[in-house]
């Protein structure tokens, strides 16, 4: 019995020893696509597990998802949505205050123009994400096109993850951002960020952008992870579990107040009071003075007169 056990043993430490033990999966996703063919062909270039992010308005926004499928890229869709700062903004950005159809007909005409898109994440979006009433319809219309969301967390309380339950549409979040300085030390400490989150946590989605510095580092970094992460589409983390930490937000729209408007009606002076001696009065005075009482009191006289 105790040969037995320890042959199990040398086989199950063989066996450790022979096979890679992936501790984190890693994805990261190239925002912004559609705009500089030159430097996002060179993205393309990388390995097929890395994904890209199209605006569906820009100019080589169809070129640029076609070649990216054509090579093995995760294609999302990169759409605009309202940020809280004052800025520029792209065509077509939703916007809270957009009505149901309207956000229907941004993100159908998104797909029409990012073809192969499986999934969809947001372009800035800080006052679009927080919430809850724009965010229920814009995974209302996600749900019909079987796309995933890629929150890309420009805000701490983002609601997407809250509004779409029920609609099954799948939620991911953001970790890192690569990118937000074009510094090449900066970029290589949040990969390495990435990489150590991921670890941690079992798996982790890095966002960056086709700058010059940003592909440089890719090119130096992404061939060299340690051998227990490994690169992964999006799509391949959608049943990771998320944790929802947005502040819940019972209804975004303000309830219409049914009586704004109108006018109030102002309640009148009382009448006086009228006192029982003044009703008497009245009362004798309206007596004394009826027909009635006048032509007997005149018959009355009468009958002291002699002819």
């Amino acid at each position: 019995m105790l040969q037995f056990r320890r042959i199990v043993f040398s086989i199950a430490g063989l066996l450790t020893m022979a096979a890679p033990a992936f501790a984190g999966k890693l994805a990261i996703v190239i925002d912004d696509f559609g705009y500089r063919p030159q430097t996002e062909n060179q993205v393309l270039a990388l390995p097929a597990a890395l994904s890209v992010a199209v605006l569906p308005n820009a100019p080589h926004a169809r070129e640029m998802a076609t070649k990216a499928h054509n090579s093995g890229h995760e294609v999302l869709i990169h759409l605009p949505m309202a940020p809280l700062s004052k800025q520029p903004l792209e065509k077509d950005t939703l916007r809270p205050d957009m009505n149901s159809d309207e956000i229907d007909r941004i993100i159908r005409e998104a797909v029409n123009n990012v073809p192969f898109a499986v999934g969809l994440n947001n372009h800035m979006g800080s006052a679009m994400t927080s919430n809850l009433f724009g965010m229920e319809k814009v995974m209302q219309s996600l749900s019909r096109y079987n796309l995933y969301f890629l929150d890309s967390m420009t805000i701490g309380n983002s609601q997407a993850l809250r509004a779409s339950t029920g609609t099954g549409v799948k939620v991911i979040k953001r970790k890192v951002f690569l990118d937000d300085t074009q510094n090449e030390a900066d970029i290589r400490y949040q990969f390495n960020r990435a990489v150590q989150l991921a670890r941690r946590n079992g798996s982790a989605i890095a966002i960056g952008h086709p700058h010059p510095s940003t592909v440089r580092v890719l090119q130096q970094m992404i061939y060299s992870l340690p051998p227990d992460i490994t690169l992964v589409r999006p799509s391949s983390l959608l049943n990771e579990p998320q944790v929802d930490t947005s502040t819940p937000q019972k209804n975004s729209q303000p309830p219409r107040n049914p009586f704004r408007g109108v006018k109030l009606c102002k309640a009148k002076k009382p009448p006086e009071p009228v006192y029982a001696t003044r009703f008497f009065t009245v009362i004798g005075e309206s007596i004394s003075q009826s027909t009635l009482v006048q032509y007997y009191q005149h018959q009355w006289q009468g009958w002291g007169k002699k002819d």
